[in-house]
């Protein structure tokens, strides 16, 4: 086989498989670029020396059986015979969940992660979102600090565990999007700067020196990561990627990277016969991000609307530090605008930033399954002090509410593993970095941080304990017992709904009107024929929902009833209702 490597600041480059060594040459047609011939079979090792330097792994490795700072490993992409004929699904309509491989359950594989899909189907889940697997050191860990962006973490169960899962999800009717991180690699284990100037000085971000999107020698290393990104959509059959923080990925040319991997992977559904697309994490409210390309836009297929979380977690709960502090204001109206606008921040003050973000979205040439909505991620859980969910601390009624506004909503759903039983567990920071000094630093960085905010030290968890991990994992006895068991019907009857009542998969943001009481604390909104009814106050509310004939069509309290002839509903303290007209 080929083996081949981008080095091209080495005088000289070999290649050391299974024992042997031979030399490499430069290839002629590609400046940078050596390449020699070797017999190697699935499951040989390998590596390259630069100049006579210590044996490397190869920064494209698909498979790393020792961690990254061991050799990589041959992978036959064509010895895994897949089994699920899958057309593809796309992203209008669907429902996401957001899943961690090494918490959804005790063994934390992606094994053992398959054999809890079927849980997802009887949901009604359409998409499962795996949080990344590019391998890093250690066996747990959130999995951002990935160093190998082509290889699956091999405590998870490598490449052909992969494989298996998405087989299973496919054959399931689930399709299957992968968490990528392009804009930084993690600070343990990173080989990448041996290789080539993978990185640049010209920016910063908050992890060092840039990703070299735009400075010498960054038409390779785009390629390494536009290649890595339609590897997985291809040899993995992939239906997705979600990009990690696209803000952190710098670029002043002319032609942003993201404009070529949208592009790129547009292509590649088309060869496949498949839909496929990008979702961006950016925190820069700008539709240029979620424009086609066609309308010079960057040709993303959806974003994470942070702005929605951010106003619904302010009106659930009271909290108003740090970037809440805009929406908590009045978190009703802020939430109203986020159903009706997509963005709170459209051009308005963001006092968190200290100057005007954001720019408004148009209506009538976006629609709202390009914006995710959520009550919970694993961010916004996990970088609590604690970890804790809305479960520790809300009423069961008030996380009915929380998944009737994400679930019926006009931007797509995304739940966070767990969060349909209302999990007990929390979802905490966890490491196991194998690096002493590094371990240490992020100890003492994450109770410095914490502390800074009013928490005691020893009430921050230590990420290097395993125990954080363990209690991390999600308790599958819950969905069993009340009130789990309540929440979880509740969470498959809205996305029953949503499935079954076009009203609720129509995008159309300037369809959806909505009424509030800021100082009564419920919110009404309309789409088509669809009534939506959220009390999340302490005492019940009479909320207008207009004349004529309604019917129930799910209820968290049981007893309530159509609203009478004047149109007044009346709802119980911290309840919902869906309504429709016969």
């Amino acid at each position: 086989m080929k083996f081949e490597v981008w080095a091209p600041q080495a005088d000289r480059v070999a290649l050391q498989c299974e024992g042997a060594t031979r030399a490499m040459e430069p290839d002629p047609q590609r400046t940078g670029w050596w390449t020699v011939e070797a017999d190697a079979a699935d499951g040989a090792r390998y590596g390259f020396a630069l100049d006579d330097g210590p044996v490397l792994p190869d920064p494209r490795s698909r498979r790393l059986p020792d961690g990254p700072d061991g050799l990589s490993a041959v992978v036959d992409q064509d010895r895994y015979a897949w089994r699920a004929d899958w057309p593809g699904r796309g992203l209008p309509g669907a429902v996401l969940y957001e899943l961690h491989v090494g918490t959804y359950t005790p063994e934390g594989t992606l094994d053992a992660a398959a054999e809890r899909l079927g849980h997802l189907k009887e949901l009604g889940i359409t998409h499962v979102e795996l949080m990344p697997l590019s391998s890093f050191p250690g066996r747990h860990g959130w999995g951002y600090d990935g160093v190998a962006p082509w290889a699956v973490h091999e405590p998870y169960g490598g490449p052909e565990a992969l494989k298996r899962f998405v087989d299973r999800a496919h054959a399931l009717g689930l399709g299957v999007v992968l968490d990528v991180v392009h804009n930084h690699l993690g600070p343990s284990g990173n080989q990448l700067p041996a290789f080539g100037p993978y990185f640049t000085q010209t920016h910063q971000t908050p992890w060092g020196a840039a990703v070299n999107l735009d400075a010498p020698g960054s038409d390779e290393v785009r390629a390494y990561f536009r290649d890595s990104a339609l590897a997985w959509l291809r040899d993995y059959r992939l239906d997705g990627l979600r990009l990690d923080a696209v803000h952190a990925l710098h670029d002043d040319r002319a032609r942003h990277f993201l404009e070529e991997l949208s592009e790129s992977v547009d292509a590649l559904g088309e060869e496949v016969g498949r839909p496929l697309f990008l979702i961006a994490e950016s925190d820069l409210n700008d539709p240029r991000m979620i424009t086609p390309r066609t309308e010079h836009g960057l040709g993303l297929h959806a974003q994470w609307n942070d702005d929605f979380h951010h106003a619904l977690h302010t009106a659930l709960t009271g909290e108003s530090q740090g970037y809440y502090a805009d929406f908590a204001r009045a978190p009703l109206a802020a939430l109203a605008k986020t159903l009706t606008g997509g963005y709170f921040h459209d051009g308005t003050y963001s006092s968190f930033r200290g100057r005007a973000h954001g720019r408004p979205l148009d209506r009538a040439r976006l629609s709202g399954h390009r914006l995710l909505g959520y009550s919970q991620t694993h961010d916004q859980v996990g970088n609590r002090a604690q970890g804790d969910r809305l479960a520790a601390t809300l009423s069961p009624g008030l996380l009915a509410c929380a998944a009737t506004l994400t679930l019926t909503s006009p931007l797509t759903p995304m739940l966070f593993m767990g969060e349909e039983w209302a999990a007990g567990t929390p979802w905490q920071y966890f490491t196991d970095h194998t690096d002493p000094e590094l371990a240490e630093a992020v100890r003492r960085g994450r109770r410095r941080e914490f502390a800074s905010h009013g928490w005691a030290e020893e009430d921050v968890p230590d990420p290097q304990d395993p125990a954080t991990r363990d209690r991390s994992c999600l308790d599958w006895s819950e969905p069993e017992r009340d009130p789990h068991a309540r929440v979880l019907a509740w969470y498959r009857r809205l996305i029953a709904l949503r499935h079954d009542r076009p009203d609720l998969t129509v995008p159309d943001l300037a369809d959806t009107k909505v009424a509030y009481d800021e100082s009564a604390r419920w919110l009404a909104f309309r789409r088509g024929d669809i009534r939506v009814a959220v009390n999340l106050g302490k005492e019940p509310a009479g909320i207008p929902l207009g004349t004529g004939q309604l019917e129930i069509l799910a209820a968290w309290d049981e007893t309530v009833e159509p609203p009478g002839p004047d149109g007044m509903l009346q709802v119980r303290r911290e309840s919902c209702v869906v309504l429709s007209q016969p």
